[in-house]
């Protein structure tokens, strides 16, 4: 069995977000990809407070995370909506 530590997931948090955040630096002109880049800037906290949530055996990371999910919801909404 393949044992995980808690840096090899920190490792993927911190990759995606550098993604999310070059994305947006290196976007000028469409607005979608900047949406989108966002949208992996959300997701890699939301696994970062997931990780942590486990980790450490608490339950408000999860309540974080259900927030931060329906503000990103909200705001690719609004952001297809306006496109």
């Amino acid at each position: 069995m393949l044992i995980l530590n808690i840096n090899y997931f920190l490792k993927l948090t911190i990759f995606i977000f550098c993604v999310g955040i070059l994305g947006l630096v290196l976007n000028r002109k469409n607005i979608l990809v900047a949406i989108l880049c966002i949208e992996l800037l959300l997701l890699s906290i939301n696994l970062n407070f997931i990780i942590f949530s486990i980790y450490l055996d608490d339950i408000f990371g999860l309540v974080y995370v259900l927030f931060i999910l329906t503000i990103a919801a909200s705001e690719s909404a609004l952001g297809l909506a306006i496109l």
